[in-house]
């Protein structure tokens, strides 16, 4: 008699099945709804295809469209598959590569034979995986033996496809998925045939060039990049924030107000105009007295240090690629032989602040009780990013993290990550960011230190978390794995704007390796020299990102306190010149940013142009304005106006721009 296989529900039930039976007909076997709403099964946490058989006892959990997050990235690989069928169709001796899931789509990289695609080509492109779609092709599973897979490849012309074939693990299990006659190379799981995918939930958005395996030294290949859901209400709506985005875009934005602009002289690194830098002086203002206020000292370190001090650190090693390198000596000056002699000791511009934060801390003997020891900078950092990764503010290569280093004891751990945690709350609830998501990041594969520390630095961190209150799915609370840094795990803080888009920003991380790597120490109450745990923490991230993100969630409607310009004084009529000099002169002297426009030009023209650069609130002054002391004040996007007496136009003001800490 054949064994039979127990399967576990999630509801406690074990159903005994045979050998070859698949989640699907479990799910059938349970009702037609949910054989009709299962796309996929979790087998023992793994996510397979619902018709793989089972190859034992196993815990099974049926995945359907509800469960969203697996569902979505399930569509979006079978769109992708999708999509290289229908290109291969439609231009044949194309060769295929890679083809992923995104966070809000798919793309898949080709080698054309005789061009590159062009967005021209998309329409049709579109056309026929809508074709593929409808005829509802299996998807099946195949396990190929690799000398088998990468004859066929060769057979096929498919050089690239036989080459990753040939460099895959040995002993791995290489499976191919069919549609058809049509198949690719694929670990999946997928859906059970393309008919499973809604023909109007996915839209080809663009083509780009992008190198085989990621490395300029080889081919050139054509990436198609698409958007994925699952239907058509979700691709709306998806399409709508990308419209909206583009209004919201940071670098426009920043162009129409005049904040700040790159150029390729200096290739990501911002040039700050006056109204951009007011911007950044209130922000960085701001976190200076919060920082003042909780009880961190400011630092300042050098830009430049010698590379041995990176080897110590272990940056060298793990992070040199990222850094700028500088030889300690002088450039030659003449004219004949080279520049640099090649034999000079190395320097790296600094790619972050913790190293020399931990030099401050060697000077001088500590004691457990100058423990805990809170250390920020606003720290300028370089890092070698590639041109193509930049990204305007977004991305750069000169940036500055409003970062800090906290030296404590363990037994001080919780409380303190507990409170920057309170910390940071308070800051995004003030620059206007109500909702954020809190993330785990756990040990890399490529990490220093043991695993009994990573342990025991994991659960500090969930314990603080838990301390706080926020270990919860109203904060998002998610564990990743393979996350971390290579020195410590860390907290990730990841804010939601004003268009449902999540960005990650603050972090802290519980470091015990940095400690020991650069030999930092504290007396404890035994007399004895210990090791200080360094808690690595920011809360804007860096200034240029941040200040992008920010652009983009009040859409350049900053709140008063921190717009550039806070209030512009337009006159009606010439006659009004005078008083507006006034207006201007009484509103300086009450700490508002403010600006006079007695052009002649119509006022409408004026509150047009001021509207567009984002100006908050226009105090409009005719000659009535002039004889009665008063204004007509007009907030930016509203069609009315309020006409009140100058002081306590002024009053109301000031009050609005008053920084939130100082309320």
């Amino acid at each position: 008699m054949t064994a039979m296989f127990k399967i576990s529900l999630p509801d406690g039930s074990v159903r005994e099945v045979a050998p070859g039976t698949t989640p699907a007909d479990i799910a059938a076997a349970i009702g037609p709804g949910l054989a009709k709403a299962a796309i996929a099964a979790r087998v023992d946490g793994e996510l397979r295809d619902i018709t793989r058989p089972f190859e034992g006892d196993a815990n099974l959990a049926l995945v359907t469209a509800r469960d969203e997050k697996d569902a979505l990235e399930l569509a979006r690989h079978d769109y992708a598959h999708v999509l290289a069928e229908a290109v291969q169709n439609l231009f044949p001796g194309t060769q295929i590569t890679f083809g992923p899931a995104t966070d809000d789509g798919f793309y898949y990289d080709f080698a054309p034979k005789d061009r590159p695609f062009t967005d021209e080509d998309l329409p049709a492109i579109e056309a026929e995986m809508r074709a593929i779609i409808a005829r509802d092709e299996p998807l099946v599973r195949e396990v190929w033996k690799r000398e088998d897979l990468i004859a066929r490849w060769r057979a096929q012309g498919e050089a690239f496809k036989a080459e990753w074939a040939a460099e895959l693990p040995d002993g791995e299990e290489l499976t191919v998925y069919r549609s058809g006659e049509w198949f690719d190379m694929c670990r999946g799981p997928h859906l059970a045939s393309t008919g499973k995918l809604d023909p109007q939930a996915f839209r080809l958005t663009r083509v780009s060039g992008a190198y085989w395996r990621g490395d300029q030294k080889n081919a050139m290949l054509s990436r198609i990049y698409g958007t994925g859901w699952l239907n058509r209400k979700q691709l709306d709506q998806h399409l709508l924030r990308l419209e909206e985005a583009a209004k919201r875009d940071h670098r426009k934005i920043g162009q129409e107000m005049d904040l700040f602009h790159l150029q390729s002289e200096a290739q990501g690194s911002v040039f700050w105009h006056p109204k951009g830098y007011v911007l950044w002086r209130q922000l960085e203002a701001y976190m200076r007295r919060r920082l003042d206020g909780a009880g961190y000292h400011e630092v300042k370190t050098p830009q430049l240090m010698d590379a041995r001090q990176w080897e110590q650190s272990g940056h060298w090693g793990k992070y040199r690629e990222n850094m700028f390198v500088v030889p300690d000596e002088i450039p030659n000056a003449e004219e004949d032989g080279p520049i640099l002699s090649g034999q000079a000791d190395l320097m790296a511009l600094k790619p972050m602040n913790c190293p020399a934060h931990v030099l401050i801390f060697r000077q001088g003997i500590k004691s457990y009780r100058d423990l805990p020891i809170r250390m920020a900078e606003f720290g300028c950092c370089h890092r070698n990013e590639a041109h193509g990764a930049l990204h305007g503010i977004m991305r750069v290569r000169q940036f500055t993290q409003d970062d800090a280093h906290i030296f404590v004891r363990e037994d001080q751990l919780i409380d303190e990550i507990r409170d920057f945690c309170d910390l940071l709350d308070s800051v995004y609830r003030d620059l206007g960011f109500e909702k954020y998501a809190i993330k785990l990041a756990l040990r890399p594969e490529k990490r220093f230190g043991s695993d009994e520390m990573w342990d025991r630095s994991e659960q500090t961190l969930r314990d603080a978390v838990a301390a706080s209150g926020r270990a919860t799915e109203e904060f998002g609370w998610e564990e990743l794995p393979g996350e971390g840094a290579f020195y410590a795990p860390k907290l990730e803080f990841h804010l939601t704007d004003a268009i449902g888009r999540t960005w990650q920003v603050g972090t802290i991380q519980s470091d015990t390796v940095l400690p020991e790597r650069l030999d930092a120490s504290y007396v404890g109450e035994d007399g004895e020299r210990h090791r200080p745990v360094m808690l690595h923490r920011a809360i804007l991230g860096t200034f240029e990102r941040f200040i992008g993100i920010l652009i983009e969630h009040h859409a350049g409607r900053f709140p008063l306190w921190l717009a550039p310009v806070q209030a512009v004084v337009a006159t009606i009529v010439s006659d009004a010149d005078g008083y507006a000099g006034e207006v201007v002169a009484k509103l300086a002297a009450a700490g508002l940013r403010t600006e006079a426009d007695t052009r002649n030009e119509k006022i409408n023209y004026k509150v047009r142009e001021h509207s567009l650069a984002k100006v908050p609130a226009l105090l409009v002054v005719g000659k009535r304005e002039a004889e009665e002391g008063t204004v007509a004040i007009r907030r930016l996007g509203s069609e009315g106006q309020q006409v009140m007496k100058l002081d306590d136009a002024i009053a109301m003001l000031k009050a609005e721009a008053t920084p939130p800490d100082l309320r």
